[in-house]
């Protein structure tokens, strides 16, 4: 029955490779969201958690979120509508399997506003599951480049 579920469902994935299949909505990084990241992290580096300092030494010119805060985001961004995976019959979950490549092009600025999009770049059977790899690209508002560029693999269950 399962072989069943993970056949179709390969088929659906493989109709979305190349396309996007999820945008989130825009949302705002503030000092509280990076004050509670450091403590969890422990990295207090002064250019994350003292806007006063990072506003006269960093060469940002203000706090900035740890890359980590910023990847560990992706994932739970709200979705806009219209985008996602398609319905598969028998998913029973998704596991975060990790990441081929990240990369951090430029800083999120606190108190900026970003949102992610994901592009789907396979899907294939891997140990009685499907297993993805996404393209996530994080955009922060009105800058050109990308906060994060990251890979991401995930496992479909059925």
């Amino acid at each position: 029955m399962e072989s069943n579920y993970l056949g179709r469902a390969l088929n659906k994935l493989h109709e979305k490779v190349g396309q996007t299949v999820s945008k989130s909505h825009w949302f705002e990084v503030t000092q509280d969201h990076v004050n509670q990241y450091a403590d969890v992290s422990r990295d207090h580096q002064w250019i994350h958690v003292d806007p006063v300092r990072a506003k006269k030494d960093s060469p940002y010119g203000d706090a900035i979120a740890h890359g980590n805060l910023t990847l560990a985001l992706i994932g739970h961004l709200p979705e806009i509508d219209g985008y996602g995976m398609p319905d598969l019959e028998g998913k029973k979950l998704g596991i975060n399997y990790g990441f081929n490549r990240i990369r951090f092009p430029s800083p999120v600025p606190v108190g900026s506003f970003i949102r992610c999009e994901g592009l789907l770049k396979s899907a294939e059977i891997k140990g009685g599951m499907i297993e993805t790899v996404t393209e996530i690209t994080v955009e922060v508002k009105g800058n050109q480049k990308p906060a994060c560029v990251a890979e991401k693999v995930g496992r479909i269950v059925f």
